[in-house]
């Protein structure tokens, strides 16, 4: 499972989006969109956003119900 974590400094909701990751033994990459002018012309005021398998599926806050029932599809 390919999982991408866009944050960026200084975000609570992007720390808590990590842990919920982590705690789901989810190893994300991790992209500050800071430090790529296309990302935050497409991000900028909704990080975090999680991608999986190339699809985004979380804004804001990781909802652990769907991230579960996703990991227990596959």
């Amino acid at each position: 499972m390919d999982v991408v974590l866009y944050t960026r400094q200084g975000c609570h909701l992007c720390d808590e989006a990590l842990e919920t990751l982590r705690r789901h033994r989810l190893s994300p990459q991790i992209v500050d969109i800071d430090r790529h002018p296309e990302l935050v012309a497409r991000f900028n005021h909704c990080v975090p956003v999680v991608a999986i398998d190339g699809k985004e599926r979380f804004r804001g806050r990781v909802n652990e119900v769907l991230l579960q029932r996703m990991l227990h599809a596959r």
